[in-house]
């Protein structure tokens, strides 16, 4: 078996292969700009589309310069948990469920129960 490995050689981490006739896909560089003037510069491919915002390393919002940052009028507000439950039931009636479900703990823990209202 030995007899069929090769020599000074790492196999799998270098390439027999040489660059020579061999031509990089066509790029662009696009420089995006941040509110407090940080500059952020990305390559893409040539035929890429270009999204008119990029966060930067640094998790700043850039803007490409030469463009507009769009505005999303259509995107939905967040609704948290709190929103949805307050779609289904109101404050009072969220209070009455909590009186219940912790006189059903203390009784469980062989507490006190206190009256309801």
């Amino acid at each position: 078996m030995s007899d069929r490995s090769l020599r000074g050689m790492r196999l799998g981490a270098q390439s027999m292969e040489t660059e020579s006739g061999v031509e990089p896909a066509p790029r662009q560089r696009v420089e995006y700009r941040c509110d407090d003037g940080e500059q952020v510069f990305v390559t893409f491919a040539a035929e890429a589309e270009i999204p008119p915002v990029w966060v930067s390393k640094t998790g700043k919002e850039a803007v490409l310069v030469d463009g507009e940052k769009p505005i999303d009028s259509s995107e939905k507000p967040i609704r948290t948990h709190w929103d949805m439950l307050l779609e289904r039931r109101t404050v009072p009636e969220l209070e009455t469920i909590l009186e219940d479900r912790l006189n059903i703990l203390r009784e469980r823990r062989g507490e006190r129960v206190k009256a309801s209202k």
